[in-house]
């Protein structure tokens, strides 16, 4: 709005405002699914545009009160009328505070329980997505559909709603009060509306580009802050990085920031300054005309006061609906943008009519299975990986024909080259992915046909850089089982090799373990992924590399508390070092996505094909010979207490 001495921020918000979202088409429907999430909200709505309307009404009758005080009361010396009326205007006031008051409370309820809907369901609906989702898609940016463009939706039932309403009760009530006072006045300063709406709109451009351009440049700023304040990226940074140049660097970006916060500051200064220049001109040609009229005794001296109240509270109303489109739109445009997350389908659906796996053992069965990974297209958008276009080509097939069968009580070991597949067969095992031809089979059941809740029940994983939680211990094990008592913690933590450590610490089991764990050593870190195993008690055990870059001493306690975890379990393995999975009962050798080689240690050496060519140049690259650096991973390894059982 706008009040006697020149327009407010509010006046000014449209013009800040990117105005191509005007030019936005709208996909079909995105009106009628609106309506459908304000249609919990009506009754508070109806009464929130009753209660703008009446601020709207409370803002025009006090000038046309003070028309009467002046010259009934004040000009004809009646204390009766001044005081009455006085009071009058005081009761409005009252009134419209206390409906200001309820119109922002029904605005919040409106707002903020619209905000709740929204973010709850992106957050269930983004919790449901693929593992392929999150490996696409920028982080921050679906943060943002989160934040920014939820509120920008909000703002549509709030902000946008109310100001329309308001402003354009306010311009007809206003505009028709001014013509009833007095029509040559009110023609006169309308005369003047498309000078006051030249500097906005030019001004306005400018001020656009420059809040665009702030944008940009604070993204990049937070962009170089994340990338250095999070653990790893401060590492690399203290490891490889040069502070001096850091700081140059840094420098610089926020200088440009800082240097276009003054510009921006300026031409909103200048705007502001523009507007009440010619809300002041046009104040004084209403007392130029108005006062003439008055000494020529056809205005009142209280109608000259009225009109000149009631000029302040006419352009705000209409240069803010001049641009009323880009406010409509932008509320629009964020209501699409989160409908476009909610519309994306998870690729991983539970089925109509899934069962529970049943409770035991349970074997895994891989029955010709092919596999390619989902292409963006599938499974993002290109607008939250910061692209043009997704891609649409489709992926290469990854798996070729792979079968087999772990027993329970077996451990079946995945060796090979790196990119070789290893890894997609194991994410296939707790349905990360569908298999695109074939058949996973966990207890007999097609994964595809069993509930998502009792597969994951089912299938632990540990995979090689286990996550932690920023969250205490007891926390981070208890994601497994929320349930679990004092008691089962500790049983888990002693079973893994882990409770001398957490017992050893200050706040023991509600020790802070840090962004993704890094308090913790990296065999620390896994041996307590494996109580958080442990304590799951699943059926199937799927570890991914748990021993990789680990140390002598944390692989031997790791492989200790493995020993534990595998012990009656369906074990599928990968082998970082393949003198862990001599015991194995059956290693699958994989290459190029397909199974080359298959059988027990001793049969694969003898054989002389991949498997052995890489336990040799395993060995060699050690320096040892293979037999007496077997011998010794033998006596050190938890992977060879667990007896072969085929």
């Amino acid at each position: 709005m706008m009040n006697g001495s020149g327009p407010s921020w509010t006046t000014l918000r449209s013009y800040v405002r990117d105005p191509s979202v005007k030019d936005r088409k709208l996909t079909p429907g995105t009106i009628s699914r609106i309506l459908g999430f304000a249609r919990p909200f009506t009754g508070q709505l109806v009464l929130f545009v009753a209660l703008v309307t009446l601020h709207a009404v409370f803002m025009v009758l006090p000038p046309l009160l003070l028309r009467r005080i002046i010259d009934q009361g004040v000009l004809r010396g009646n204390g009766g009328v001044v005081t009455v009326l006085a009071l009058a205007v005081a009761v409005i006031a009252v009134l419209d505070a206390a409906a200001s008051l309820a119109e922002r409370y029904f605005s919040a309820r409106i707002g903020e329980g619209l905000i709740y809907v929204l973010r709850t369901r992106v957050f269930a609906h983004v919790q449901r997505m693929p593992i392929a989702f999150f490996t696409r898609t920028q982080t921050g940016a679906l943060i943002s559909r989160l934040n920014n463009d939820v509120i920008g939706a909000q703002q549509a039932f709030t902000s946008t709603l109310s100001n329309v309403v308001s402003n354009l009760i306010s311009l007809v009530l206003v505009g028709g009060a001014m013509l009833y006072l007095s029509w040559q006045v009110t023609l006169a300063v309308l005369a003047l509306a498309p000078i006051f709406l030249v500097p906005a709109k030019f001004v306005g451009r400018r001020i656009q580009a420059l809040q665009r351009e702030s944008m940009q440049l604070n993204a990049e700023m937070s962009t170089v802050m994340a990338e250095r304040f999070n653990v790893a990226g401060a590492l690399l940074a203290k490891l490889y990085g040069r502070p001096g140049e850091e700081d140059t660097a840094f420098a610089a970006k926020a200088g440009r920031v800082r240097d276009i916060g003054v510009r921006i500051a300026l031409s909103n200064r200048v705007l502001f300054t523009a507007l009440t220049l010619i809300a002041s001109l046009a104040t004084a040609l209403v007392y130029l005309i108005g006062g003439r009229l008055a000494i020529a005794g056809s205005l009142s001296v209280g109608t000259l006061l009225a009109l000149a109240t009631l000029l302040g509270r006419l352009y705000g109303p209409l240069t803010a609906l001049s641009n009323v489109r880009v406010d409509v739109m932008a509320a629009l445009v964020s209501f699409e943008r989160v409908f476009e997350v909610l519309d994306l389908p998870p690729m991983i659906r539970e089925k109509p009519g899934a069962v529970a796996l049943p409770p035991g053992p349970a074997a895994v069965e891989f029955e010709h299975v092919d596999f390619r990974y989902p292409s963006a297209e599938e499974v993002s958008l290109a607008s939250l990986e910061s692209v043009a276009n997704p891609e649409v080509a489709p992926s290469q097939q990854v798996l070729h024909d792979i079968s087999f069968r772990a027993e329970p009580g077996q451990l079946v070991a995945l060796v090979g080259p790196s990119g070789a597949g290893k890894t997609t067969i194991t994410h296939l095992v707790s349905r990360l992915y569908d298999a695109t031809g074939g058949v996973v089979r966990v207890g007999g059941y097609d994964v595809r046909d069993v509930t998502l809740e009792s597969l994951h029940a089912k299938v632990g994983v540990v995979t090689q850089d286990a996550h932690m939680f920023h969250d205490t211990i007891r926390e981070n094990l208890r994601y497994a089982r929320p349930d679990a008592t004092e008691e089962q913690l500790v049983a888990a933590c002693k079973a893994a090799q882990i409770w001398d450590l957490v017992a050893s610490l200050p706040h023991g089991l509600d020790t802070v373990v840090g962004e993704r764990g890094y308090r913790l050593s990296g065999g620390e870190k896994q041996r307590l992924a494996l109580a958080r195993l442990l304590l799951k008690e699943p059926d199937v055990v799927v570890l991914d590399e748990a021993t990789a870059h680990l140390d002598s001493e944390s692989e031997a306690a790791v492989q200790r508390a493995l020993a534990t975890a595998l012990k009656g379990r369906t074990a599928i393995v990968i082998a970082h070092r393949l003198s862990t999975v001599r015991g194995a009962d059956q290693i699958l050798v994989v290459d190029g996505g397909r199974i080359v080689e298959r059988g027990r240690h001793e049969e694969l050496l003898a054989a002389g094909g991949l498997y052995a060519e890489l336990y040799r140049t395993q060995f060699e690259r050690q320096g040892a010979t293979p037999g007496a650096a077997a011998e010794r991973t033998t006596e050190e390894s938890g992977f060879a207490g667990v007896a072969p059982q085929g």
